[in-house]
């Protein structure tokens, strides 16, 4: 796997262009400019400067189950100083410069690295998780009021309320072999996705950004939550679970 870093020029001065923060604002587009660093070997070869439009079909392999052959996991982090940081996850070796050639929204050249950790039993680590925790209504679910819910709900997912989400977070640990030693922030709230059709208003996405203390219990099953993150809504940002070693 691959672990790159994007700095995005998001602007200083609210009186001149800022494409940067504009282009965060939108997340089909930030998703759509990130896989193109994934071209397929046709597409550099018809396109080389990419001054085509994106087409889906020459970069079709980012795309399905997330593991160690494919695809990718983003998440944008604010930093301490106002800018904006995109951390980018891949099974791939990525190819920003044909991805951003065209582009105004880079700050700085991207840093990529390999990244290929190896976890034990019992290891902790401080950890970061921006995510979507959602629920299924079922038919056995009920109302505030205690009354059985009308049947057009059925199948929908709704957000976690905000005093499930430990609980939420708890269950994912346990599926992903850790469990959580410390929770030292949890930040609930919601995040507005941009429609990609000028008709489309877009909606909004329930957001929970977890971080703490995490210790690895199933060595295996964690290696496969970090490959494939947490919970849904992945290409807008979330499920990227992010761990360091405790300081």
């Amino acid at each position: 796997m691959y672990l790159s870093c994007l700095l995005i020029d998001v602007g200083e001065n609210p009186d001149r262009p800022r494409p940067g923060r504009l282009w965060l604002r939108n997340l089909y587009h930030v998703h759509q400019r990130l896989c193109m660093a994934f071209p397929s070997s046709d597409q550099k070869e018809k396109d080389p400067s990419f001054i085509k439009s994106f087409d889906p079909q020459g970069f079709q392999h980012v795309h399905g189950e997330r593991n160690e052959q494919q695809a990718f996991l983003f998440r944008i982090d604010p930093l301490a100083d106002g800018r904006e940081m995109i951390l980018v996850q891949s099974a791939l070796e990525p190819d920003w410069d044909y991805a951003f050639q065209n582009s105004p929204f880079l700050a700085a050249p991207p840093a990529c690295k390999p990244f290929n950790p190896k976890f034990e039993p019992n290891q902790r680590l401080q950890f970061r998780l921006l995510a979507n925790p959602v629920r299924k209504i079922s038919q056995k679910s009920v109302g505030a009021d205690g009354k059985p819910l009308d049947k057009k709900w059925i199948g929908k997912r709704v957000p976690v309320p905000n005093d499930k989400l430990e609980q939420w977070l708890t269950r994912k640990a346990e599926q992903g072999g850790f469990r959580i030693e410390r929770l030292a922030s949890l930040q609930p709230g919601y995040i507005y996705i941009k429609g990609h059709k000028a008709d489309n208003e877009g909606n909004r996405l329930f957001s929970a950004k977890f971080e703490g203390i995490l210790e690895v219990t199933k060595p295996g099953d964690f290696q496969k939550a970090i490959m494939s993150g947490i919970g849904p809504a992945k290409a807008f940002g979330f499920g990227m679970l992010s761990v360091a070693q405790v300081k």
